[in-house]
């Protein structure tokens, strides 16, 4: 009986474990100097080009998927700090803002690694 319990929990606790590592960090912060980012972005100009189609949520709540973004007011509070670099050529992810909820995610999954 015991041990089916113990069996149980270890599992139980396996899969905690794996659902989160594998959340992604969706509370981003603008920071002003690129040496204060974890990640350089660049806006592309068509969807086509990014590498990651991104939605910007109104609750912090609501960003708990690949693209849903919610902008947080301060550094602390942030997964991710962010800088917005002039160049494509300068960026470490190439992002496209959408207009709904339902077009957010990965065009390019190489790059997942960026936000975990």
């Amino acid at each position: 009986m015991i041990h089916k319990r113990l069996r149980n929990f270890l599992g139980m606790a396996i899969l905690l474990t794996a659902f989160i590592n594998s959340a992604s960090a969706q509370s981003v912060y603008k920071v002003k100097y690129k040496s204060q980012a974890d990640i350089n972005v660049f806006v592309v100009k068509y969807e086509s080009q990014c590498d990651l189609k991104v939605y910007e949520v109104k609750y912090e709540s609501q960003a708990d998927e690949d693209g849903l973004w919610y902008w947080v007011d301060y550094e602390s509070q942030a997964d991710k700090k962010i800088y917005f670099v002039d160049y494509e050529s300068q960026s470490d992810l190439k992002i496209y803002f959408v207009d709904y909820e339902s077009q957010a995610g990965w065009k390019n999954n190489s790059k997942r690694h960026l936000l975990r």
